[in-house]
């Protein structure tokens, strides 16, 4: 089976084909390898961390639209392993603009996508490294089921879990669409991932029997190509 990255919500992990989580938990997940990831960015407040995110250009960071919902005012943090801890040599950035995706549906999370730009660009140093990602490919490219894909965050790693300081990473297998479909209902923005089990609560996942759903960030890219050109 092939091996490519997801984007999840409240940390993200793209390789293209990509997707964002609509939830926050890293089920079974193991501590990452510190700056082993060094698109990954920290959105925060008052220097607790919100959700997660990565940088696509000098300029912009991609995450989900839902963290938007209360108007936020987020400082970026790039560089981060350990968010509590301010030491560690982190970039923090201010965030000046706000693009959620224009249908975005907060009943469905459908269209849950969302660009920020800082204030500058994205400093390079021995954390943040080469850390922007190309987003290049098939807007209509789909994730074969089957297909083992790689997630990170602060998620917790166990149903009921708080979240953890530490960059936490897992891998997932992604369910067909009809068999999601017996779930939620999908839209081809979606694509699913198998139940995951943790070793705590071994008849539960994530407090839901349910497959997790995730937006397939390949199906965006025009609009994220117009919003940085025009940023």
């Amino acid at each position: 089976m092939a091996l490519i990255s997801l984007m999840l919500l409240a940390a993200v992990l793209p390789y293209l084909g990509h997707s964002a989580s609509v939830k926050v938990g890293i089920i079974n997940g193991t501590e990452a390898k510190p700056h082993s990831r060094p698109y990954m960015v920290s959105l925060q407040m008052g220097g607790r961390h919100m959700c997660g995110g990565f940088l696509v250009s000098d300029q912009f960071v991609m995450t989900a639209a839902h963290c938007y919902m209360n108007r936020p005012r987020f400082t970026a943090v790039l560089g981060a392993h350990d968010v509590s801890n301010s030491a560690e040599g982190s970039v923090s950035m201010e965030v000046v603009a706000y693009y959620p995706h224009q249908q975005f549906n907060l009943r469905n999370l459908d269209y849950d996508i969302m660009l920020l730009k800082v204030n500058g660009y994205a400093e390079i140093n021995k954390n943040t490294g080469q850390s922007f990602l190309r987003l290049d490919g098939d807007s209509y490219e789909d994730i074969p089921a089957n297909t083992v894909c790689s997630v990170a965050g602060w998620g917790g790693t166990a149903a009921f879990h708080p979240p953890t300081n530490r960059l936490m990473e897992t891998k997932i297998t992604i369910i067909d669409r009809h068999s999601c479909g017996q779930y939620w209902r999908l839209t081809t923005r979606m694509v699913c991932e198998y139940i995951h089990f943790d070793n705590y609560t071994p008849k539960r996942c994530d407090s839901t029997l349910r497959p997790n759903v995730y937006a397939r960030i390949s199906g965006f890219l025009p609009w994220i190509s117009y919003i940085i050109t025009r940023g």
